[in-house]
């Protein structure tokens, strides 16, 4: 019998994360179902159990993964010890950060933000998730606290400034603009880098 290939199974299981993102969009994050994730998916039942167990699984191979790819865009971002370079201003991370998730979820197919919401609501009910999509929260406000030291270093913002706290407001600064973009639908990267730069002038 062949070897199945690491590319094949990563193939597989990204196929797999992609139906699920599908069907929370469409039905909810709490009435996706393991059942409807093999049909969106297209391939048999025995097929997904053999890469995930069961839809918890699914979601902690989201949060593993940083799906989102948020933490990432931060830290390109941040500027490499040695390079010369500076920190950008505030305005131009965020919207380097809310026109990341509008990207990826045109190249998956989804509306990223939507699927976020509803994966905040449901890790705000269930411990379970809330354990599973802790850490990815974790590692985001991390890096925009590392993005912060070096935005102060540049003189981005007050010299003797904490970084630790305005990690925490640019953290929120995410959340806030995935819920405008879905209630009001008339924010976009660009004019919400363009209002928090006219709150820091």
């Amino acid at each position: 019998m062949p070897k199945v290939s690491d590319e094949h199974r990563a193939e597989k299981r990204q196929q797999i994360i992609a139906a699920t993102l599908r069907c929370v969009e469409r039905d909810g994050f709490h009435k996706t179902t393991m059942a409807a994730v093999v049909k969106e998916s297209g391939l048999s039942a025995g097929s997904v159990y053999t890469y995930f167990r069961g839809k918890n699984e699914i979601i902690h191979a989201i949060a593993q993964s940083g799906l989102t790819g948020v933490t990432a865009a931060i830290n390109r971002l941040i500027p490499e010890e040695g390079s010369g370079m500076d920190a950008p201003p505030p305005e131009w991370a965020i919207e380097a950060a809310t026109q990341h998730l509008l990207d990826l979820g045109t190249e998956l197919g989804v509306d990223l933000p939507r699927i976020a919401l509803q994966t905040w609501a449901e890790a705000a009910r269930d411990p379970e998730i809330h354990a599973i999509m802790a850490p990815e929260a974790h590692r985001i406000r991390e890096a925009w606290r590392n993005y912060a030291e070096k935005a102060i270093d540049a003189g981005q913002f007050r010299r003797g400034a904490d970084p630790e706290r305005i990690a925490m407001v640019l953290t929120g600064l995410l959340p806030g603009f995935i819920l405008q973009r879905i209630m009001l639908g008339d924010v976009t990267p660009k004019i919400y880098a363009a209002g928090l730069a006219d709150l820091l002038d």
